[in-house]
């Protein structure tokens, strides 16, 4: 590519380029970083200066098309593109490379790809979608949710402790399609079907359930903690009221799992009227698992007699005993000298029966009954001091865990997998203790350092 010939510093049409190069050179050095070395407009030695403004003019001159021998009289041609300069200049000449234009030819398609995936997400999490989580709840003390009337505060007095009984709840909400997402990724969370959470009732009517389960959990827990501290105390049983069915992986046609619903309530077995629960325990001992009885019923909502065929089925628990196929709810009524007031706002179940229970005997009795050791208890409680099993124990345990409490109480009764699961879940710093009774629980607490609980049960 041919090279201009250089200009001459005392022709005056050459110092007129000379300074058209000059303010071409200030505004390449605005526009970019880029900078010509040697060459620093206004601030350099003038020789310099000119020296590397006349190398500017003549770059300019070979880019550039010039159609005449003076700055006045030279007219640019846009349309012209500029060539890279060739190899061949000598030494003292530069070569200014314009910046190149990045390529952009993926950022419309990415915005696309987020605002889709942005829009998607905000709409996912208004969407309810038919499944239901079973996720960490909280842990909270018992203590602060206590209340007694005038008549409770004459006869009792009320011991404050620094380490208060910790109940345990596990969420169980219905879920929108990005929660349910969420909770299949969560190692912590069950996603439920409907028919998984509810079986054939209704979320209503467990819900119902559940209120009424918390209920009876309550009264228990008052009954068993007041009986141990020798007050005057009685229990009665209620209806046999079905809570929930037992079903084997393949139900025979005539079994309770197909035959009834949870709300339904048992008035006769076998033509022999059981007008509560513990009427059942003695007649149905005469029975043997695949013996066909006919069972009335009164269907939930309904006033009316049923009559149903029901094969009696072995307890997935004991093999030696016989049972309907039912998990009966708790309809047990109990007479106590006070009454004892628990809040427990829209909490529905049976599992804080223990909880219950350990926190009303330390708040009636002096000292502190955990030895100021941070301990949470889960566990449903039967009149005669014993734990049952609960459902979400892992759940439960990772709220426990968050909490920083350092032992968990819980029921023996769960399974295996139950109680490995929630001691993988508390690792070191959790321990899980498991109690089969009220007797148990006390024992262990004693041992932490614990006050001790006399038994001044009145034997009835």
């Amino acid at each position: 590519m041919p090279i201009a010939k250089p200009l001459r510093p005392n022709n005056p049409a050459d110092r007129r380029v000379l300074s058209f190069a000059t303010r071409c050179c200030i505004s390449v050095r605005r526009l970019s970083t880029r900078t010509i070395d040697g060459l620093n407009c206004a601030f350099v030695r003038p020789r310099l200066a000119n020296q590397k403004a006349i190398m500017l003019s003549m770059m300019i001159a070979t880019d550039l098309t010039v159609t005449s021998k003076t700055v006045s009289d030279m007219s640019i041609d846009t349309t012209t593109t500029p060539s890279s300069v060739s190899p061949a200049v000598s030494a003292e000449q530069e070569t200014i490379i314009a910046p190149r234009q990045r390529n952009m030819w993926w950022a419309l398609p990415m915005l696309t790809i987020v605002w889709l995936v942005t829009g998607a997400l905000i709409v996912s999490t208004f969407i309810k979608v038919d499944y239901w989580e079973v996720a960490p709840g909280s842990a909270e003390d018992v203590a602060s949710r206590f209340s007694f009337d005038k008549a409770a505060l004459k006869e009792i007095t009320r011991y404050e402790t620094s380490a208060p009984i910790l109940f345990v709840t596990a969420y169980g909400s219905k879920l929108s399609a990005l929660d349910a997402l969420v909770g299949v990724l969560d190692p912590d969370v069950d996603v439920l079907t409907r028919e998984e959470k509810f079986g054939d009732s209704s979320p209503s009517e467990q819900r119902q359930l559940g209120f009424q389960a918390m209920s009876s959990a309550k009264q228990i827990a008052e009954y068993v903690a007041l009986n141990r501290l020798g007050y005057d105390v009685s229990i009665t049983y209620g209806e046999l009221i079905i809570d929930r069915l037992v079903c084997e992986d393949a139900p025979r046609p005539l079994s309770a799992c197909l035959q009834l619903n949870p709300g339904d309530t048992i008035t006769a077995f076998d033509g022999i009227k059981i007008p509560i629960l513990s009427d059942l325990l003695p007649i149905i001992a005469d029975y043997s698992p695949g013996d066909v009885v006919e069972i009335t019923i009164t269907p939930h909502k309904s006033n009316d007699s049923v009559k149903k065929k029901i094969e009696l089925m072995v307890s997935p628990d004991d093999p030696d005993r016989t049972i309907i196929g039912v998990w009966p709810a708790d309809t047990r009524k109990v007479d106590l000298p006070f009454e004892v007031g628990i809040d427990t706002d829209s909490i529905g179940g049976p599992s804080a029966g223990l909880s219950f229970t350990l926190a009303l005997l330390d708040e009636l009795t002096a000292g502190e009954l955990t030895g100021g050791v941070k301990v949470a208890a889960t566990g449903t409680i039967d009149g005669d001091e014993s734990i049952g099993a609960i459902g979400a124990l892992r759940q439960k345990t990772v709220a426990v865990k968050a909490s920083g409490a350092t032992v968990f109480l819980v029921p023996s009764a769960q399974t295996p997998e139950d109680l490995s699961a929630a001691r993988r879940v508390a690792g070191s710093k959790l321990r899980i203790v498991p109690v089969a009774n009220l007797g148990e629980a006390l024992k262990f607490l004693e041992e932490l350092g614990g006050s001790v609980i006399p038994n001044d049960a009145i034997d009835l």
